[in-house]
């Protein structure tokens, strides 16, 4: 890949810099809040449009009526609920209050409508998901950007698994982007905090796109490593703009996996054959691994971190500690600084 070797001219068509389209109000100094302090209702915000509307809930763009500062509101889906506030949102309030980083979305509050169907919590507002950003930037990212981008990925996973939670659900559409060159971790509806030792969880987790190997065939005693996984198939999907595993199904995204990797068996992968669905399967030997003619632009760290990151055999895959210390972030070119990085109007739609 040559992107950084460019001209300046090259490089601007990357920096344009973000207008604010959301209101002319100059903000004022963002709100401090006291622990412990009561629920505030939520007409202290003055919703500004819809930015998407996912499984677990509606997010707004939103104005504190005092500040002006501009925030994301998500309403919390309360529908079919019996036993008072859903489980799944009780988990991703507690697991984004308590993790505080750079690179993961910060909540500020939670605040109330005038019935229990009318609940929010209050986010820092971000202008890009790194899913809408890739379709809106019609032109690879930079070799240093991509950098930048994946470090900050790493930084933000490292962060998490070193306070015992695994995200569980890592995919482009979670990653968010500011207009300061900072990416951010979205979305905790399915983190879970785990322990010592390992408990089993459900195999139904992660977008299957971004879904490991183990969990596709089964395993419920999993850790860290799903995640990697995730980062691995971002960090491919970044590289190439589009998705490295696009399966329609369960079995479609196993058949993927194998023709792009090779058959695994208990040489790669210790235990494969222990794995919960793998005697239901008719597997085919294919033996070589193809993920290096997928990418045969890449530098050779390149191709040796995301194989890393991609590796079948759970314990054999990189830690995020480990890859932030990877020789491909010591090779040229550099990672960007954050305040260099290339920033856009924003890509949330107005609906």
């Amino acid at each position: 890949m040559d992107h950084d070797k460019k001209n300046n001219n090259d490089d601007d068509d990357q920096t344009l810099k973000s207008t604010d389209t959301t209101t002319n109000t100059t903000p004022v100094a963002p709100r401090v809040f006291k622990p412990f302090s009561p629920c505030r209702s939520v007409d202290c915000y003055k919703k500004l449009y819809n930015v998407n509307e996912g499984a677990f809930g509606v997010v707004y763009c939103a104005q504190d009526k005092e500040t002006n500062e501009i925030v994301a509101l998500k309403k919390i889906k309360m529908e079919g609920e019996r036993e008072g506030f859903p489980i799944t949102s009780v988990r991703e309030v507690k697991t984004m209050m308590e993790l505080k980083h750079e690179n993961i979305v910060s909540v500020k509050e939670i605040v109330l409508g005038k019935n229990i169907n009318n609940i929010f919590m209050v986010m820092e507002f971000v202008e890009h998901d790194l899913k809408g950003l890739m379709e809106f930037v019609n032109k690879s990212f930079l070799q240093s950007v991509i950098k930048t981008l994946i470090h900050q990925l790493l930084s933000g996973v490292e962060y998490m698994h070193d306070n015992w939670v695994i995200h569980r659900d890592l995919k482009t559409s979670n990653l968010l982007y500011t207009n300061k060159g900072i990416l951010k971790i979205a979305d905790f509806g399915l983190a879970r905090e785990f322990g010592s030792p390992i408990r089993p969880y459900s195999e139904g987790v992660v977008t299957l796109w971004y879904r490991a190997p183990e969990l596709l065939l089964g395993s419920t005693i999993y850790s860290t490593s799903i995640d990697i996984w995730s980062v691995g198939c971002i960090f491919a999907e970044i590289i190439s703009r589009e998705v490295l595993l696009p399966g329609s199904s369960e079995i479609d995204q196993l058949d993927k996996i194998f023709k792009l990797f090779g058959t695994p068996n208990e040489t790669v992968w210790p235990g494969f054959n222990k794995l919960p669905l793998v005697k239901h399967l008719n597997l085919i030997p294919q033996p070589f691994n193809n993920l290096k003619s997928k990418f045969p632009h890449i530098t050779d760290n390149t191709f040796d971190l995301l194989s890393r990151l991609l590796a079948y055999d759970p314990e054999k895959r990189i830690s995020a500690k480990d890859a932030l210390n990877h020789p491909y972030f010591f090779e040229n070119p550099p990672p960007r600084d954050p305040l260099m990085m290339p920033t856009w109007p924003s890509s949330h739609k107005k609906t």
